[in-house]
């Protein structure tokens, strides 16, 4: 056991001096990768057993509901189908470049980091897929975070709950922009260095602005949930909620932006499978107006 303890202080102390650790944390990612998808066979199989035994009447009523969802959304489609065409012309009057689609593929949790300082976790994409080093990752809500580490067969997730994540975001309502950093809580964001005077409110979405040349502009990263003014101070505390649901998602996008950063792939040479899809973010008035009867 000493010589256990001791074998893994100098793996560590390597780890974080020697630049070298990357291959072989790489290597070894590689070769623990049947064992993830062992120890989450159970979960499936239990996930798949369920729904095997589940009643007839359940079934029929969720038929019944998707049936009901179905019939709301297409009449949303139908509304959406005339805004598009409206904001084509409006672009066009403003002389307006097209907005590119952005290439992604989809991806499955495998494991979450047990160390309770970081947010990070596993999914089962890797270097075969072309999934590079700083590639956004979002889920069916906004943004999760970046990938950090690559292996043949799976990646290492940074999310944005980590203390250590910051991305530039802005308001989709006016279009300023921050910076919005993790908290160590899945649940909370902070918006940094927001003057007293900002035009920003409790409910506020914020969206990626894409300045870094990392994150594609105008994918939602968090909500705005609390606005406190001190007098006499320059600055005001924002916290916001992540869009995304962090703790909950088990089926991810990785999406391939044109011209990342880095020697990731770039566009169409993203990845073979990679599909293309445009982010559609409508603004807070024409999402009201679609509610009106």
């Amino acid at each position: 056991m000493l010589l256990c303890a001791l074998l893994a202080a100098a793996l560590m102390f390597a780890d974080h001096r020697l630049t070298r650790m990357e291959a072989v944390r790489a290597q070894l990612s590689t070769v623990v990768a049947p064992i993830q998808w062992l120890v989450s066979a159970p979960s499936d199989i239990l996930t798949w057993g369920s729904l095997a035994l589940s009643e007839q009447r359940a079934l029929v009523e969720e038929n019944r509901r998707l049936r009901e969802q179905l019939l709301h959304l297409s009449h949303r489609v139908q509304r959406m189908s005339s805004l598009t065409a409206e904001n084509v012309r409006l672009r066009e009057l403003l002389d307006a470049g097209k907005r590119q689609d952005v290439p992604y593929i989809t991806a499955e949790l495998l494991s979450l980091d047990a160390d309770p300082f970081t947010f990070q976790m596993v999914v089962d994409r890797g270097r075969r897929e072309g999934v590079y080093v700083g590639q956004p990752v979002m889920d069916a809500s906004g943004l999760v975070g970046q990938v950090t580490a690559v292996s043949a067969f799976s990646s290492r997730v940074l999310m944005l709950a980590d203390a250590s994540h910051a991305l530039p975001v802005q308001v989709n309502r006016n279009g300023q922009r921050f910076i919005v950093q993790g908290t160590g809580k899945y649940d909370s964001l902070d918006v940094l260095h927001v003057a007293d005077t900002a035009d920003i409110r409790e409910g506020d979405l914020l969206v990626s602005s894409g300045l870094a040349g990392r994150f594609p502009p105008g994918f939602p990263v968090a909500r705005v949930s609390e606005v406190v003014h001190d007098p006499g101070q320059p600055f005001a505390q924002v916290t916001a909620e992540p869009a995304a649901r962090l703790q909950r998602s088990r089926h991810f996008l990785l999406l391939f932006p044109a011209g990342p950063e880095g020697d990731g792939p770039v566009g169409d040479e993203a990845a073979p499978d990679a599909i293309r899809v445009p982010p559609v973010l409508e603004p807070d008035e024409r999402a009201a107006r679609e509610e009106e009867p």
